[in-house]
């Protein structure tokens, strides 16, 4: 195994670091580390999976992981890059948000120990119990007095809100980065981690909790980040039409992960690979070479795409994904692909494609209502013309009773010319 300075490295996924003492401490002893996650959502973003292949680099050497839920910082919110101070969440909200998304990243988790052969050793903190029956004169003195204002306004995320004569920053909002230092003390101090991790805009937050650790135990610790992740265009990753894509499959279904991965760019694949699966770097360098050969083929997206959604929702659901994306966009025998279906596989496909329910309409009636023709003299003139396929098999009937031809007794294929598809559905 390569040692972890450079697995990160090889696979983009290292940005910045304290010392090369951190890489020789989580490389030859068990060490402990963090990240945290902020419960203000019931879901973490495909944005959020980076720091999932982060995680088990460091796992896969036997370190520990600390998944810290930020619920008292979620309670006021980071400042972050927004322009205004946004609405506080209910304590309610934020405890069914944080054993939400802690079911998603044990599940996520479980499934990666699975593809590295290697049992991880983690365990969930909430930043809740940190302040359980502390006063605030306590905090300060525990917190606020290794803390400067110089240092607090220096931050680019607070200078910005205190700078522009239009906007403001609320002294809860200016407090929040206390509350984390905080969290990286009690970790040390409870549970003896020496680690904090996250993006590279954290950098500023994880110094700062090093100093402050360094002044109030004299003990050294450390802080890695992972880079900001755009595609070949700029774009950020993780989006779709401006939109965050989740990794709870009821708000994002698994086929649109795997769709959004099959429209990467040639030029993103090896990057995305690198950092985002467990295929060895070396595999990775001759999978793309090849892809590269025939680009047309587009084989590179469909593995990028596949390993993607097995990691985080499953071999089931990558294969589903699979034989989505084939039945739309590849050559393939369509109706044997529907009537292997389960109900529950039926359902995600529906999602991902044009469908209606049958409600007896007669056939020119169901051309209409699928969208594929305006009105009932166009769809009685492509049935004439040979365009319509019911099953595959052109309708040359206009009588056709389509009661008689639903797969399994629940689903009928409905196709005009090679490429535009419905489903039906009684």
């Amino acid at each position: 195994m390569k040692t972890l300075k450079q697995e990160l490295a090889d696979r983009w996924l290292l940005y910045q670091f304290t010392s090369d003492e951190l890489f020789k401490k989580f490389d030859e002893w068990k060490g402990s580390f963090y990240c945290g996650f902020d419960p203000t959502a019931d879901s973490l973003h495909l944005w959020n999976f980076i720091g999932f292949m982060v995680w088990v680099h460091l796992m896969r050497r036997w370190n520990k992981y600390f998944a810290l839920t930020w619920w008292a910082t979620g309670m006021i919110w980071d400042p972050g890059w927004k322009d205004s101070e946004r609405t506080f969440l209910s304590p309610e909200i934020l405890d069914k948000n944080q054993v939400k998304i802690s079911a998603q990243i044990t599940g996520i988790l479980n499934n990666l120990e699975w593809f590295s052969q290697k049992k991880f050793n983690y365990d969930f903190v909430n930043n809740k119990d940190f302040y359980v029956g502390m006063g605030y004169l306590d905090f300060l003195r525990e917190v606020g007095k290794f803390i400067t204002i110089n240092v607090m306004m220096s931050k680019d995320t607070v200078k910005k809100r205190i700078e522009d004569p239009n906007q403001s920053i609320s002294y809860t909002e200016f407090s929040y980065m206390l509350l984390q230092g905080y969290d990286f003390c009690r970790l040390f101090k409870d549970e003896w981690v020496t680690l904090q991790i996250g993006w590279q805009d954290q950098w500023w937050n994880l110094v700062t909790w090093t100093e402050l650790i360094r002044k109030k135990y004299e003990a050294e610790t450390f802080a890695l980040t992972w880079p900001l992740i755009t595609d070949s265009t700029g774009k950020k990753f993780g989006k779709s039409e401006g939109n965050a894509m989740f990794l709870d499959k009821n708000k994002t279904s698994p086929y649109f992960i795997y769709q959004y991965f099959m429209n990467t760019s040639d030029a993103d694949i090896w990057k995305y690979m690198k950092m985002l699966t467990l295929i060895e770097t070396e595999e990775i360098d001759k999978i793309v070479a090849n892809h590269m050969e025939k680009p047309e083929n587009r084989e590179g997206q469909k593995l990028l795409a596949y390993k993607i959604v097995e990691i985080i929702h499953g071999s089931k659901e990558a294969d589903l994904a699979l034989r989505i994306s084939d039945f739309m966009f590849w050559e393939n025998d369509k109706l044997e692909i529907l009537k292997s279906l389960s109900n529950d596989e039926l359902n995600t496909f529906l999602q991902a494609m044009w469908w209606f329910i049958f409600a007896w309409e007669n056939l020119f009636e169901t051309i209409v209502k699928s969208g594929l023709e305006s009105s009932n003299s166009n769809a009685r003139n492509a049935v004439k013309s040979w365009a319509i396929f019911i099953n595959e098999e052109k309708v040359v009937d206009f009588n056709l009773d389509l009661n008689t031809k639903f797969i399994n007794d629940k689903i009928l294929l409905l196709r005009k010319g090679k490429k535009n598809f419905r489903i039906i559905v009684k």
